[in-house]
């Protein structure tokens, strides 16, 4: 099956939207690892089962595009999660030290490791890729973000043979580019229509959670899918690499200066918007489970909004990495300095534990 046999598939849609973060992507795959045995088990499937089978629409930003790409193209959960612990390690390699000024890490052996993955030559409209996909960048030659569909009908999509044709560029380079986090890996070049533009990590657009993003491309009329909406019609899970807020209780106004400044805002938008993505999610799908926003909303579970009945069903996975979230989670003995860096590679076994106790709350019945 090609993703284009899931225009016209009958039957409740079902999307997956998975959020970037580095090497923390290990606790998302712990988590989709679960998923994926409670659903062959229920769907009485074999191992043969890849979670490809069962979602028609599948999108990722940063960390989340590799593994959202690599679902696409039929791999299971395990072989993901293998490459992330083999390679993980290979994908931070020291940049050289007077590289360093611009950016920390070489961006070549993760380059090298995507096409290898992937193939070199394999397009984002390869007929390999067994679901729709949708891959968040930011161009920051025009400053705009770019969320990419493979989707066949959508504007820059068709015909092939249309000058820039989004489905011709390469699947690695797209998913690189995804990945490129600002003074972590340099910006990947794009050529487009004989022009040359960088691209950096689809994290610092509002969709660092491209899940809300890929509810409207599966929906909204211009991106030409109009997919049903309804509770019973479409089903959104939504699965987080952990997050913590840095609470300072002890913050002075002197310690507000501007390397302060410049190196916690950052952080602090995008964390921002990857909570706003989710409350959107909330109010307009029904949300079935998922971990306390704030204290005045809390969770939203079967709560109302504007929308009543709700658009679709929610679900959300994710990990409070702050000492009392790793506690709650039963791992008082993780340190959060460990887990919440994006480029942990020392502590990836410690992550692997963490989006184990977060998987305790995947439910079969959620699914269905």
């Amino acid at each position: 099956m090609s993703y284009r046999d899931k225009l016209n598939k009958i039957g409740p849609r079902k999307l997956l939207a998975l959020d970037g973060g580095g090497i923390r992507g290990v606790i998302t795959l712990e988590v989709l690892a679960e998923i994926e045995r409670q659903l062959e088990k229920k769907l009485g499937r074999g191992n043969d089962f890849v979670l490809a089978d069962y979602f028609d629409y599948i999108a990722g930003t940063s960390t989340g595009a590799i593994i959202a790409a690599c679902l696409s193209l039929g791999l299971r959960v395990s072989d993901v999660l293998g490459f992330y612990i083999e390679s993980g390690p290979l994908m931070f390699s020291k940049a050289r030290l007077f590289r360093r000024f611009w950016y920390k890490y070489d961006s070549t052996p993760l380059a090298k490791m995507l096409q290898r993955k992937f193939g070199a030559d394999t397009e984002f409209g390869s007929e390999k890729l067994k679901t729709l996909l949708m891959l968040v960048l930011r161009d920051a030659t025009t400053d705009s973000p770019w969320p990419l569909s493979n989707n066949p009908n959508a504007k820059y999509n068709t015909p092939l043979t249309r000058p820039g044709c989004n489905l011709k560029f390469p699947l690695w380079q797209l998913v690189r580019a995804s990945t490129a986090a600002p003074t972590f890996f340099p910006a990947e070049s794009i050529v487009i229509n004989e022009k040359r533009n960088l691209f950096v990590d689809g994290g610092v657009t509002m969709y660092n959670n491209p899940a809300f993003q890929l509810f409207l491309m599966a929906t909204v009329e211009p991106y030409h899918l109009n997919w049903p909406t309804g509770e019973d019609k479409m089903l959104l899970v939504s699965v987080g690499t952990g997050s913590g807020a840095n609470a300072r209780s002890k913050l002075t106004p002197r310690e507000l200066h501007l390397l302060y400044n410049a190196s916690s805002i950052p952080a602090a938008l995008m964390f921002a918007a990857l909570n706003e993505q989710d409350f959107l999610c909330r109010v307009f799908g029904k949300c079935v489970v998922g971990g306390w926003l704030d204290r005045e909303v809390e969770d939203m579970v079967e709560k109302r909004g504007p929308v009543f009945p709700k658009l679709f069903t929610y679900l959300r996975y994710n990990a409070d990495l702050t000492a009392d979230g790793l506690k709650a989670l039963g791992l008082p003995g993780i340190q959060p300095k460990h887990v919440q860096k994006m480029d942990s590679t020392k502590y990836i076994a410690e992550l692997r534990e963490v989006g184990r106790a977060a998987a305790k709350t995947v439910r079969a019945e959620h699914f269905f």
